[in-house]
C-alpha cells in the first residue's frame, strides 16, 4: 500500500459507486507558489452556478512566495474554503490529503492555475451521473498571454505537438484512457487507494488506469473546457516536457501493456536524429537525410498550425524542444523512479 492508501477512510465497492445521491461536491486543489493565479482559479470555482453545496480545499505546500498568505485571506473571507497542510508540497500527497478532509460524494480536482468556466460544475457532475462513469473531463484548453506562451499554447493544442490526445486536442465524447483533472465519484477514488504517491508526474494517468482496471468508465467530454496557462520560458517547457517523459516510463514499467506508438514516438524520433547528425557528421552526408526531413516536418507544422508571422518562426524551435525532451525524459528515466530509492 502507498502512504496515500493508509490516509484514506474505508470505502464502498467500486460497483456502488453509481448509487451515491450527489447534494455537493469538494473541490480539491494542490497549491504550490500559485500566487499570480490562486486567488482567480478560487473566484471561478466559488462563482460557480452549480445548485448544490460547494467547499473548496486547498492543499498547501511550502510556498517560497506569497501563496499561504493568500490562501488565508481567501479562508478568511468564505468559510467555503478550507486549508490543510501538505508539507512535502507533492501533488498526489496533497490530493490525497484534500480528499480526506472531502465531505462530498463527487470530488472535482482543479490545478491552481487553471481557470474553469462559470458551468463547468454543474456540467461535470451532469456528465457523470448521465454515463455511469466514474471519472469525467474534458480539454486541457491551453492558452497563453505573451507571445511566448501562446505560440506554445499552438502547439499544445495541435496533433504536431502532442499526438492524438483528446484532452489536448478535443474529440467526440466517450471512454477514453485518462482525462485532464477530472470530476470523480469519491467512492471510486477511495475504493483503488486514492493517488499513487509515489509517482510525482503521470499520477492521474496512472490512477485513471487502475480506475478502468477495477471496472469503472473514463469519461472524455469537449464541452468541459478549462483553461491552461503553459510554461513561460523554452527552459521552463523543455523541463516539463522532460519530467512527463520520465514519468510516463515510470507507468510503462508499473503497468504492463500500456505504452503504445504515441508514447513512443518522441524516443525513437530522438534517436533517429541523433544518429543522423552522428552518421552524417562522421561517415556520410547522405545520412543528414533523416534530420532535414524531420525539419522539413517541423517548418511544414509550423506554417499550418501557426497564426502570424512571428508565431511560426517560434513553433519550430517550440515543437522540437517539445519532442526531443520529452524522448529524453523517456530514454532516461531511472528504474528507482516510484520505486522508493530515489
Amino acid at each position: 500500500m502507498t502512504p496515500a492508501s493508509e490516509q484514506l477512510p474505508a470505502s464502498p465497492p467500486i460497483d456502488e459507486v453509481r448509487k451515491s445521491t450527489v447534494d455537493g461536491v469538494s473541490v480539491i486543489l494542490p497549491v504550490l507558489n500559485e500566487e499570480l493565479y490562486l486567488a482567480h482559479t478560487a473566484e471561478a470555482i466559488l462563482s460557480q452556478d452549480y445548485l448544490g453545496q460547494i467547499e473548496i480545499i486547498l492543499a498547501l505546500g511550502p510556498s517560497v512566495d506569497q501563496t499561504e498568505k493568500i490562501a488565508q485571506e481567501l479562508r478568511a473571507k468564505d468559510p467555503r474554503v478550507i486549508l490543510v497542510d501538505n508539507p512535502t508540497g507533492r501533488t498526489a500527497a496533497g490530493l490525497n490529503l484534500a480528499i480526506a478532509q472531502s465531505k462530498y460524494p463527487i470530488i472535482v480536482r482543479v490545478d491552481g492555475h487553471a481557470e474553469i468556466p462559470r458551468n463547468y460544475i454543474t456540467l461535470a457532475v451532469e456528465i457523470l451521473g448521465k454515463t455511469g462513469a466514474v471519472n469525467v473531463g474534458g480539454v486541457m484548453g491551453a492558452e497563453g498571454v505573451t507571445p511566448f506562451e501562446r505560440a506554445v499554447a499552438c502547439a499544445m493544442r495541435s496533433p504536431f505537438g502532442v499526438g492524438s490526445s483528446n484532452f489536448h486536442t478535443g474529440g467526440s465524447a466517450g471512454p477514453v484512457d485518462t482525462v485532464y483533472l477530472g470530476c470523480f465519484s469519491r467512492a471510486a477514488l477511495l475504493a483503488v487507494g486514492g493517488f499513487d504517491e509515489r509517482f510525482t508526474r503521470a499520477q492521474d494517468w496512472e490512477l485513471n488506469y487502475r480506475l478502468r482496471a477495477a471496472g469503472g468508465i473514463v469519461y472524455f467530454d469537449p464541452r468541459l473546457h478549462v483553461t491552461y496557462r503553459p510554461r513561460p520560458t523554452l527552459a521552463a517547457l523543455a523541463k516539463q516536457y522532460f519530467e512527463y517523459g520520465r514519468w510516463r516510463r515510470v507507468v510503462t514499467r508499473h503497468h504492463q501493456g500500456t505504452v503504445n506508438l504515441r508514447y513512443l514516438a518522441p524516443p525513437i524520433a530522438l534517436l533517429g536524429i541523433l544518429f543522423s547528425l552522428g552518421l552524417g557528421t562522421f561517415l556520410a552526408p547522405l545520412f543528414f537525410i533523416p534530420a532535414g526531413i524531420y525539419l522539413t516536418f517541423l517548418i511544414a507544422a509550423s506554417v499550418a498550425i501557426g497564426r502570424g508571422i512571428y508565431e511560426r518562426i517560434r513553433l519550430p524551435v517550440i515543437l522540437m524542444t517539445m519532442h526531443m525532451s520529452w524522448g529524453a525524459g523517456f530514454l532516461t528515466s531511472p528504474r528507482t523512479l516510484a520505486s522508493g530509492r530515489q
